[in-house]
């Protein structure tokens, strides 16, 4: 006689993102600490520095939405 222990049901996609959030995530946190290392060089460049961290943590952002919505479009 056969017995379940556990069931697994949903989608497996939702693990999938939740494991694809640490590639965005580690971007971001080089992209700050870069920057804030960067400023602290060379301080009269904030505003250029700060203007690209900003473009850089909207792509890695991008990214992490990008994956969150997948598997949606896809219905996994």
């Amino acid at each position: 006689m056969s017995q379940t222990l556990a069931a697994v049901t949903g989608s497996i996609a939702s693990i999938g993102y939740g494991i694809a959030a640490f590639g965005p995530g580690i971007g971001v946190g080089i992209i700050f600490g870069k920057g804030t290392e960067a400023i602290a060089r060379q301080p009269e460049a904030a505003g250029l520095i700060r203007a690209n961290q900003i473009l850089g943590f909207a792509f890695c952002e991008a990214l992490a939405l990008i994956g969150l919505v997948m598997p949606f479009v896809y219905g996994l």
